[in-house]
């Protein structure tokens, strides 16, 4: 059903959105369509992924544990979606049978497809079950999500830990192994069918950002950046979608202008914009320019940040390499960004089904000489980053004030050739 499923739902985004956003981009599900796309990703996930990725760290077994509320970040991707997905507690557990595949089992309250229920729960407890279970199948590496590095493969609460220990014995739980690189795997790949359906993701961002950059929701020296952050962050709700930060929005001043939050014409306006939607996240930055009386154009100094920011965006992009530690990929793009006088500071992270999320950060904004344990993570293909950063530029129309221009887009990182999900800013927008 699932098969049939996706192809209509896939052409359905491909309908204008109409009166919603002035720039018509794909069309935004309605709830009820929007679970079988999820769903649908979960049991390739859960198929595809999950085989390749047990192997791939050498795990036979796999036990993915959550309280109610307090839930392992692997837990909901596993799952089909549920807002009881985990009720009092949850217990996935991955099994790895050979050529017999990849065994599922729940131990939990709720029946979930893709799974096989595993506990009778009149007649003993989830942790008892648990312990049947891995007798029975006598798995020699059992992996849990217990990580340094990457707080996403960092899951299992030490009370659950302490809980699991006792209910499994000592010879088992000398067979319990950290599970980071295989947590992380499966949060950070991007499926193939995901891929043009996160590009319609960024397309209603990029979509909120035109509309938001516009006389249509701007009155120069009326509006203030009060009243935009707060116009971006209904935007996203009332198109039926989630924030998973609070969108807000600056601006830069030429010299000697009043330093308050009215907009006004000759301003740059900057914004920081990300959402939700269909289980996957987008995280934006872009320039806008309010045109002065007369102009039909922004300064040309200002247009040249913006292709200097452009130009460090690619050379960030050309250094990831699979394997390569997100630390080595910062120190690489910073030597060659400042070696063409870019003046440089990247901070960038990994974007997907979190916003930040999981896998290697490439900087941080303290961070300008590598990223202590985030930036000692190895990058890894098939995965999507909020390529991050800023430059700093001279302004000969502002009398030489150096301005800083932060930029943001979203990027799929992939052996065949990186690019960003549905394009990038390469010209400033205009508020007339």
């Amino acid at each position: 059903m699932l098969r049939l499923a996706l192809p209509v739902v896939i052409a359905l985004l491909g309908a204008p959105m109409g009166s919603l956003l002035a720039s018509d981009p794909p069309a935004i599900l309605p709830l009820r369509d929007r679970k079988p796309v999820v769903d649908g990703w979960v049991k390739l996930r859960l198929e595809r992924l999950l085989p390749e990725e047990m192997r791939r760290y050498g795990f036979d077994m796999w036990l993915v544990i959550s309280n109610e509320n307090v839930e392992d970040p692997a837990f909901r991707p596993l799952v089909p979606e549920d807002p009881w997905a985990v009720r009092r507690l949850g217990i996935l557990v991955f099994y790895d049978r050979g050529e017999g595949g990849i065994e599922r089992l729940l131990v939990a309250r709720h029946a979930k497809e893709f799974y096989t229920k595993d506990w009778d729960q009149f007649n003993e407890t989830q942790w008892e079950a648990l312990a049947r279970i891995i007798k029975a199948r006598n798995p020699k590496r059992i992996g849990i999500d217990q990580a340094v590095k990457i707080p996403y493969g960092d899951g299992l609460t030490a009370g659950l830990k302490q809980k699991l220990v006792a209910a499994i014995g000592p010879e088992y739980a000398a067979r319990l192994v950290p599970a980071e690189d295989l947590a992380v795997a499966v949060l950070e790949r991007r499926l193939p069918e995901e891929l043009p359906l996160y590009d319609r993701v960024v397309a209603i961002t990029h979509a909120i950002v035109r509309e938001g950059f516009s006389s249509a929701v701007i009155t120069p020296g009326v509006t203030t950046l009060d009243d935009l952050d707060w116009w971006f962050n209904q935007k996203v709700v009332d198109l039926g979608l989630e924030r998973w930060f609070f969108n807000d929005t600056s601006l830069i001043r030429r010299q000697g202008q009043p330093l308050d939050r009215v907009i006004r014409r000759g301003d740059v306006l900057h914004c920081d914009i990300g959402l939700k939607y269909l289980g996957l996240n987008s995280d934006i930055q872009e320039l806008a320019y309010m045109l002065r009386e007369g102009e039909t154009a922004p300064p040309a100094g200002l247009q040249e940040a913006l292709r200097r920011g452009n130009r460090m965006q690619d050379i960030l992009v050309g250094e990831f390499r699979d394997g390569r530690l997100g630390n080595e990929v910062q120190a690489a793009a910073l030597r060659k960004g400042r070696a063409e006088g870019l003046e440089p500071r990247i901070y960038t992270h990994p974007i997907g089904l979190h916003g930040h999320a999981a896998g290697a950060f490439v900087g941080l904004p303290e961070y300008q000489d590598g990223v202590p344990e985030k930036g000692e993570y190895p990058v890894h293909l098939e995965t999507a980053y909020s390529i991050e950063l800023s430059v700093r530029t001279p302004i000969p129309e502002w009398g030489g004030q150096v301005v800083v221009f932060g930029l943001e887009q979203d990027a799929f990182i992939s052996a065949s050739g990186s690019r960003f999900l549905d394009g990038r800013q390469t010209a400033l927008h205009l508020v007339r």
